[in-house]
């Protein structure tokens, strides 16, 4: 690196990504079945939303609950996977201080909305089998879109706060992940 991209002479201003390393020769099969991997999810989970919203007999809480979780789903693939698919094409595996905040906070938001919503629907589905001749009442649309506004608010809420930590952090030394993309453990370890 040049030494106009050092902040005190020790470390870069951005990261390097080595979690899958140089292999020059895999990296267009890599790229290809990650392209693969990550077109199929997204199309999967798009088609799911759209099944659930266009057809009248899965509007029922279950549903409500599957088509937001793909539509998580969706936006979760999308942070990670196109960072790493330009890394695979260019061979360049640095990310930028910044950009290594913001891929960190979307991931952390949406892992964490993920956990909330699937503790919403274990609790739709608990009061469906424990609870059948009450579950009409108890699981309401209004319960529906709060437990799902609760979900998203609290991952976004979580990954707020997670992240406003790290600004403050000096990281020193080669500033080397060794992750393909920033996670915190492992962003913490450089």
């Amino acid at each position: 690196m040049e030494k106009e991209g050092w902040d005190n002479g020790t470390s870069p201003l951005g990261f390097l990504l080595v979690g899958i390393g140089n292999v020059p020769k895999h990296q267009m099969a890599l790229f290809l079945l990650s392209l693969i991997i990550y077109l199929v999810t997204v199309a999967g989970n798009i088609l799911i939303v759209v099944l659930v919203v266009a057809e009248q007999h899965l509007h029922t809480p279950m549903y409500f609950f599957l088509g937001n979780l793909s539509s998580l789903e969706t936006f979760y693939s999308s942070t990670i996977l196109p960072r790493l698919l330009a890394s695979f094409l260019t061979g360049d595996r640095t990310i930028s201080a910044d950009g290594c905040v913001s891929q960190f906070y979307f991931f952390a938001a949406l892992a964490t909305t993920e956990c909330y919503l699937l503790a919403a629907m274990s609790y739709d589905r608990y009061l469906a089998i424990c609870q059948p001749l009450l579950y009409t009442s108890l699981m309401t649309w209004k319960v529906c879109l709060q437990l799902v506004a609760g979900s998203w608010l609290l991952g976004l809420l979580v990954s707020t706060v997670l992240t406003s930590l790290l600004p403050p952090l000096q990281f020193c030394g080669p500033r080397t992940i060794d992750h393909f993309f920033c996670d915190f453990t492992p962003l913490l370890e450089s």
